[in-house]
């Protein structure tokens, strides 16, 4: 069970902002940050960067503040009596950083909307929201080395899988990031395991199949709406990934299709 007491996002506050309750609140308090911020741990005061995550359990002493011109945050209160959340092994009172702020920030978005709108499925999804939310908040705890440049990555590699039409290079990517070409491939494959430009491809030989085997596009179709200006680079590099030529992989894709309708499994 689920019941939220309160829920906001992008809540703004001027540099004089301070929170301070010595005894906590009577419920579990949930805070991203999105400014740097001043936080009560282990008996002192500690700056933490943005895009922090601290979960508060009930009657936590809770004392932050704002260290710059301004502090902006998302927060939740509520109560629960999920094991995810009472039994939750992330630390408490302890902010650490997100690895995905943007995903987290847009749960919280969806989070105010099942709140404050009375739908039919109203508790379940928000279960569900927040279910998420920790498994991304259990993600970003374990995982280090969460930098400023991380996030820039982790934007570009968005946008690439979002728009893998875009004739993305090497070195455009490395011009939107404001470093070299080179300096952009080595941690580029040292955060994400993959090259920029191998992950380019992939994301593009993966939305080409979906175009050859859904849709009614020619082969020289396709290859522009993947980012390709040349038809036969297109069929080269899509031979080398999916290990058909783009008219045979859609041939054996749709008699394959067609078998499974005439024949159904029983």
């Amino acid at each position: 069970m689920i019941n939220i007491h309160y829920v906001g996002y992008d809540a703004s506050h001027p540099d004089s902002f301070v929170f301070d309750i010595p005894d906590g609140h009577d419920c579990w308090l949930l805070l991203l940050t999105q400014t740097p911020a001043l936080f009560w741990v282990n008996n002192e005061i500690k700056e933490y960067p943005a895009y922090s995550a601290v979960l508060y359990r009930p009657y936590q002493k809770i004392y932050y503040r704002a260290c710059a011109d301004k502090y902006i945050n998302d927060w939740i209160r509520f109560d629960s009596t999920e094991s995810y959340v009472i039994e939750t092994i992330l630390p408490l009172g302890v902010p650490f950083s997100l690895d995905d702020p943007g995903y987290c920030h847009k749960l919280f978005q969806l989070l105010v909307t099942e709140n404050f709108f009375n739908k039919d499925y109203k508790e379940s999804s928000i279960d569900y929201l927040l279910r998420t939310m920790f498994n991304k908040l259990l993600e970003s705890y374990y995982h280090a080395g969460v930098s400023t440049q991380y996030y820039k990555l982790l934007n570009l590699r968005k946008e690439i899988h979002n728009d893998p039409g875009n004739h993305w290079t090497v070195s455009s990517m490395a011009n939107l990031l404001h470093i070299s070409p080179g300096y952009l491939q080595t941690i580029y494959k040292d955060t994400f395991g993959i090259s920029c430009m191998d992950d380019v491809i992939n994301i593009r030989i993966r939305l080409a199949k979906e175009y050859l085997v859904h849709g009614t596009h020619t082969i020289s179709e396709v290859a522009f709406l993947c980012g390709y200006n040349n038809v036969e680079h297109f069929c080269r590099q899509f031979k080398q990934m999916a290990e058909y030529t783009p008219g045979a992989f859609r041939t054996r894709t749709v008699d394959s299709s067609s078998t499974l309708l005439h024949h159904p499994i029983t």
